[in-house]
């Protein structure tokens, strides 16, 4: 497991969030644990490190 920081799309607020490194591409759908509201994470893996970490807003 990676632990990754990085700023919410909707409220702005600092948060973290543990990727698992075992997949090396991955998409999906997770709430903000400040505002609740659904992010859209990207992230690839390369040899074990993150490569490549996107948030969306969903609701644009």
């Amino acid at each position: 497991m990676y632990e990754h920081f990085f700023t919410c799309p909707y409220c702005w607020e600092v948060i973290s969030m543990l990727l698992d490194n075992s997949v090396s591409s991955q998409v999906y759908i997770e709430d903000c644990e400040v505002c609740c509201n659904p992010i859209q994470v990207t992230l690839k893996f390369s040899s074990s490190e993150l490569s490549e970490f996107q948030v969306t807003n969903i609701e644009q």
